[in-house]
């Protein structure tokens, strides 16, 4: 007895090496007594399985390296076959309880010690993972903390070095406020971050006040406040309908805030709506500007008076109207500049209409259909891709019947030289367009060119000499000629 302890210890050979009990004992509480005298040669097994009994079948149990791992909780949480059986967490347990964890393998052991490190990692791993795992070296059983995430399986310092890579990709991606923001709102008190907000607003820097707010937002949202001072900051920068916006949040968290509906009626005017401007204005209360109230009154008879202009195709009427409502307050009006530029289309002024597009408002697609509405967007498109083409934009020079519509323009605008041209690069293109032959044979008539009208008006009369009109011009133009 006492030689079978000297070979073999109490610790963790005794544990594995020792003789089973009979089948109806407990796996989990094995005996140290009747060991058998004679000592014995330790052979090392290829696996670990616990004891059945004779009238059980047993049941092959795959090598530690490559057996599956079950999730806690689950019926495949604890091996064996037998009734009362072995928790992976006791084996792991009774180990620390030998040896310690900070203490090292015992001389000699390293192979049982390896498949135990098997069993150990692999309930550990079993937490986080569902699938195999391989082990390269079972020799070597590591020990450490085990709240240390290096302790843990490969596996899953990857998943948690994975899922920082990821929030870092999110904060570039704007998901998260700016770095700067970040950086400062797990530092500071977001009170200080507005003052320090403040103090850059009010020297003009508009982009570092605009980050200092959101700095303060990122740390308490639901601050009326905050959301007022960034609409100021997006005003400066020339972003006013995201200033709306924010106004609009400031009032639905202190709907009394009477500084915030003062802004959102300064806003409401610029943008050319009078109606939510007296509403705002209203409710402004001492914040309320002076002569706001008189400014949107004055920009609703405009707005009323272009409305009615334009029903009555009165262009004139509604050019001085919307040149009047932008005097009065609306300079950011997109719907303003719209019927300005439809108003210039049509009285045939096309580079005012293109310094009209200059000057209009620049604002993003998403927030124009947001705030306008799409019907209201969509209006402002296409007055903009009529004053494109007239200005040359969107145009496809090796397109002939552009071509010659753009060289009735310019003789409508009385440019007979540039029509002439568009007029050759349309017959250049297209030989046997005869419009824009005819086009251009008016063109030189008019210039007085005669013997290159009369070249035309031939060729016309010789395609089409029913033509009454051809030929009574090309009658003219040869008169003219010998007058000449």
């Amino acid at each position: 007895m006492s030689t079978f302890k000297n070979n073999y210890g109490c610790g963790l050979f005794n544990t594995v090496f020792r003789p089973r009990p009979k089948p109806s004992a407990s796996a989990a509480s094995l005996p140290t007594t009747n060991v058998p005298d004679v000592p014995r040669t330790p052979k090392r097994p290829d696996r670990i399985v616990a004891t059945t009994s004779p009238n059980q079948q047993t049941k092959a149990t795959p090598p530690l390296y490559v057996q599956q791992v079950a999730r806690k909780g689950t019926p495949d949480e604890k091996i064996g076959s037998r009734g009362s059986e072995i928790e992976r967490n006791d084996d792991r347990h009774g180990y620390y309880q030998r040896y310690g964890r900070n203490n090292k393998v015992p001389q000699g052991s390293t192979g049982i010690s390896g498949e135990l490190e098997a069993m150990i990692d692999e309930h550990q791993s079993s937490k986080n993972a569902g699938n195999m795992i391989i082990y390269g070296n079972l020799g070597n059983l590591r020990q450490g903390n085990l709240n240390d995430i290096s302790y843990h399986p490969k596996t899953k310092r990857n998943q948690e070095q994975s899922s920082k890579k990821s929030s870092k990709k999110d904060q570039k991606s704007g998901k998260n406020p700016t770095s700067l923001c970040r950086a400062l709102s797990t530092r500071m008190d977001p009170e200080q971050l507005k003052i320090m907000g403040n103090e850059d607003y009010k020297n003009g820097r508009f982009a570092e006040a605009l980050s200092l707010y959101e700095a303060a937002i990122a740390i308490d949202p639901k601050k009326a406040s905050y959301r007022s001072n960034k609409s100021a900051a997006l005003t400066g920068l020339g972003r006013l309908l995201e200033a709306v916006f924010e106004a609009k949040e400031a009032i639905s968290i202190e709907p009394f805030y009477q500084r915030a509906h003062n802004r959102l009626a300064t806003l409401y005017l610029r943008l050319g709506d009078a109606d939510k401007t007296i509403h705002h204005y209203k409710q402004s209360g001492s914040e309320a500007e002076p002569d706001l109230i008189t400014r949107a009154r004055n920009l609703q008879v405009h707005l009323n008076r272009c409305i009615e202009a334009k029903m009555h195709r009165d262009w004139n009427t509604l050019l001085k109207e919307t040149n009047l409502a932008i005097s009065a307050g609306a300079d950011s009006a997109l719907k303003i500049y719209a019927l300005k530029m439809e108003a210039l289309l049509k009285l045939h002024r096309h580079e005012e209409a293109d310094e009209a597009l200059r000057n209009a408002p620049k604002f993003e697609v998403n927030d124009c259909t947001k705030f306008y509405g799409p019907i209201s967007h969509a209006y402002f498109l296409v007055i903009r891709v009529q004053v494109d083409l007239v200005a040359g934009r969107y145009f496809d020079p090796f397109n002939s019947v552009l071509l010659c519509n753009r060289a009735a323009c310019r003789t409508k605008l009385g440019q007979f030289e540039k029509a002439i041209e568009d007029c050759t690069l349309a017959l250049n293109i297209r030989p046997s367009y005869s419009r824009a032959r005819l086009r251009r044979a008016d063109c030189n008539a008019k210039l007085g060119k005669w013997q290159a009208a009369i070249d035309d008006y031939k060729l016309l009369a010789k395609e089409a000499p029913e033509d009454e009109e051809v030929t009574k011009a090309l009658r003219e133009a040869k008169e003219q000629l010998k007058t000449q």
